[in-house]
C-alpha cells in the first residue's frame, strides 16, 4: 500500500471484548479523563496564579500537569469514540498524529523528571550554590529545551514512520502506538530500528542520570533531620510518579513487541492505557498531597468557592 495515493484506514481490534459493557466503560473513562483534566488546571493555575510558587520545583511540577493534558487527551477523545461505535477505525494521517501526541508526551515527561533530579540534587547536595544554579532563566531554559527537544525527537520519529511503506491495516491496540504501525511495513525498516535504539540509549542514559543523582541525595539527606524531611517532602513524590511512570511505560513496550495472541489483548489494553491514565491522573494527586504548599493553596481555592456558590445560594 503507498501511503501517498488513496490514504490507509487502520482498524483497531483493541476494543473488539467491550461490545456488550461500552456504556458502563464510556461513563467510567469520561468520568477520569474529566477529573484529570479538572485537577490539572487547577493545579496549573494555582501555580500561575500564587507567587510564591514561582520557584524552580514548583515550575517543573506544572510542566508536569500541561504534559499530563496533552497524553490524556491524545488518548480519551478517540476511545470514548470508538466506544460508540460499531467500527474503530482512524485513518492515516489520525494515526500519525495520534503517535506524534502520545510520542511527545513520553519523551517530555521523561525529560521534565530528568530536569526534576537535577533540580533536587542542587538544591540539596549544593544548597549554598543552589540558587545561583538554577536562576529563573534557567528554569525557562530547561523547559524551552524539554518541550523542543521533545518535539524533535518526536518529529524525527514520525518521519521515518510516515516513509514506510505498509502492508496491513489491523492494530492490536486501543489506539495508535509507533510498533504496532512498523510491524505492517513491508519495507525495510533498518532506519527505524536503528533510530529506536538511538532513543532507547537517549533515555537510558536519562535514567542512569537520575540514578546517579539520587545516590548523591540520598547520602547527603542522612547527614541530617532537615535534609531529611525535604528528601520526603520534594524527592519522595519524585521517585513514585518516576516509577510509576518508567515502570508502565516499559511493560508496555515489552508487551508490545513481543506479546502476542488473543488471549494477551486485554494485558496489552492494561498496560497500554496505564501510562497515559495514571501518571495524568497520580501526579497532580500525589504533588498536592505531599507539597505542603500546593496543599494549602489548593484548599484556599476551594473554601473560597465554596463560600463565594454558597453566598449566591443565600442570595437567591
Amino acid at each position: 500500500m503507498e501511503n501517498s495515493s488513496v490514504e490507509l484506514i487502520f482498524v483497531l481490534h483493541g476494543l473488539n471484548d467491550t461490545r456488550k459493557n461500552k456504556q458502563i466503560y464510556f461513563a467510567f473513562g469520561l468520568v477520569v479523563y474529566l477529573v484529570t483534566l479538572f485537577i490539572n488546571l487547577s493545579l496549573i493555575v494555582i501555580v500561575i496564579l500564587d507567587k510564591t510558587l514561582h520557584e524552580p520545583m514548583y515550575l517543573f511540577i506544572c510542566n508536569l500537569f500541561v504534559n499530563g493534558i496533552c497524553g490524556a487527551s491524545a488518548f480519551y477523545p478517540k476511545i470514548l469514540a470508538d466506544l460508540f461505535s460499531d467500527t474503530h477505525v482512524i485513518s492515516y494521517t489520525g494515526c500519525l498524529t495520534q503517535m506524534f501526541v502520545i510520542y511527545w508526551y513520553v519523551f517530555c515527561e521523561f525529560t521534565t523528571l530528568t530536569f526534576m533530579a537535577y533540580d533536587r540534587y542542587s538544591a540539596i547536595c549544593k544548597p549554598l550554590e543552589y540558587h545561583y544554579i538554577m536562576t529563573h532563566q534557567m528554569v525557562v531554559k530547561l523547559l524551552i529545551c524539554t518541550w523542543l527537544f521533545s518535539l524533535l525527537e518526536t518529529s524525527v520519529g514520525a518521519s521515518l514512520t510516515s516513509q514506510l511503506t505498509l502492508c496491513g491495516h489491523d492494530i492490536d491496540k486501543i489506539y495508535c502506538f509507533n510498533w504496532d504501525v512498523v510491524k505492517l511495513s513491508c519495507s525495510d525498516v533498518t532506519a527505524t530500528s536503528i533510530y529506536g535504539y538511538i532513543i532507547l540509549f537517549s533515555h537510558t542514559s536519562q535514567a542512569v542520570f537520575i540514578i546517579i543523582s539520587y545516590i548523591h541525595i540520598i547520602k547527603a539527606s542522612l547527614k541530617s533531620k532537615t535534609e531529611q524531611v525535604k528528601f520526603m517532602q520534594t524527592c519522595l513524590p519524585h521517585l513514585i510518579t518516576l516509577f510509576n511512570f518508567n515502570i508502565s511505560l516499559l511493560l508496555d513496550i515489552l508487551c508490545a513487541r513481543y506479546g502476542t495472541g488473543q488471549g494477551l489483548q486485554v494485558l496489552r489494553n492494561i498496560l497500554g492505557v496505564e501510562f497515559l491514565v495514571m501518571p495524568p491522573l497520580i501526579n497532580p494527586i500525589i504533588y498536592g498531597i505531599r507539597m505542603t504548599q500546593i496543599r494549602s493553596r489548593l484548599m484556599q481555592m476551594y473554601s473560597h468557592t465554596f463560600n463565594a456558590l454558597r453566598s449566591v445560594v443565600w442570595q437567591g
